[in-house]
């Protein structure tokens, strides 16, 4: 238990403050909009509803933390060659204005197929795994996937291969930019990133 509240407590001090982050959350989404046609729609949708499972949908996202990801993939601490040309000719206050405008954008529910693998994962997210000290997903975000501004981004309705590539990233050292995700991440096996990665994308 121990260790669960040393990863929740890692996590809290890893996030920017509220104070700190309202000085540059305060995009335009008007100007954000021109900037998701000619840049982020091709991947993430013009509404934020990606249509390709391995792009993660934006649509009604927090801010700060697709803020947080584009200031990441720019400097290269998130991993990404595709991202890290879109990011690199943002300024900070195309970010702010193209986070403003995702986040004002709504969610459309996917659901999922699999109701045993849904079972499954919910077991893990509402409750984690206690043989293996794995705190419950939900800690930090949320009992409906819907996190917490500044802290824990929005995960519901995120597509699950998204997921569970993110899930295995983190815990085969491939994407570093959040320790406690690795941390949790790390004692997941393939049939649990999967079954969590199914249930979230079935909560809406």
């Amino acid at each position: 238990m121990r260790s669960m509240s040393v990863a929740v407590s890692i996590a809290a001090l890893l996030m920017l403050s509220p104070a700190a982050m309202s000085a540059i959350v305060k995009g335009d989404p008007s100007k954000g909009k021109v900037i998701v046609d000619q840049v982020c729609a091709a991947c993430h949708g013009v509404d934020g509803n990606s249509v390709a499972s391995a792009n993660p949908s934006l649509a009604g996202q927090h801010p700060e933390y697709i803020i947080k990801q584009l200031q990441e993939f720019k400097s290269q601490k998130r991993k990404n060659a595709i991202m890290l040309g879109m990011a690199t000719p943002l300024t900070e206050a195309d970010m702010a204005n193209v986070a403003a405008y995702y986040s004002k954008q709504t969610p459309k529910a996917i659901g999922a197929s699999d109701k045993a693998l849904v079972d499954a994962g919910q077991k893990i997210y509402r409750g984690g795994i206690a043989a293996k000290n794995v705190p419950a997903c939900m800690a930090c975000h949320g009992p409906s996937g819907a996190g917490i501004p500044v802290q824990y981004p929005l995960v519901s309705s995120q597509h699950a291969a998204y997921t569970a590539a993110q899930l295995k990233a983190f815990r085969d050292g491939q994407r570093s930019n959040n320790v406690p995700m690795m941390e949790i991440a790390g004692k997941l096996s393939d049939a649990e990133i999967k079954a969590v990665a199914e249930y979230i994308q079935s909560i809406h």
